[in-house]
């Protein structure tokens, strides 16, 4: 079991930055790929980023250039760092945990195991 708690969310202005932190538990966070999915007002969950276990990245479009995941495995955190936010970027983030294989990265297909509550960025334009 994996637990996932994030932080780092709030109310941010347009053009601003912030950064999401995930905190998992279990002695096996190495060996997960960690997500950032987000979920907009009347929109579907969609993954934002995703990173594996090798730190091998996936970025969707439109956090492409403006987004970077990162994880410590010696503090068993995942991070995502978001410049030059906008409007559309208001959504609740959510931190996932799962085996994801190469192709299923690379295709941006996480289905997790486990999730987090979700924070909330709102960004004001």
């Amino acid at each position: 079991q994996v637990q996932l708690v994030e932080s780092g969310g709030g109310l941010v202005q347009a053009g601003g930055s912030l950064r999401l932190s995930c905190a998992a538990s279990g002695r096996t966070f190495n060996s997960y790929a960690m997500g950032w999915f987000r979920q907009a007002p009347g929109k579907e969950r969609e993954l934002a980023a995703a990173i594996n276990w090798s730190s091998r990245t996936y970025y969707a479009d439109s956090v492409k250039g403006r987004g970077t995941i990162s994880r410590d495995n010696a503090k068993n955190t995942v991070y995502l760092q978001m410049n030059s936010l906008k409007a559309e970027d208001t959504a609740v983030y959510y931190c996932a945990a799962g085996y994801l294989s190469s192709g299923a990265l690379v295709a941006g297909t996480f289905k997790p195991a486990y999730w987090g509550q979700g924070t909330q960025v709102t960004v004001s334009s």
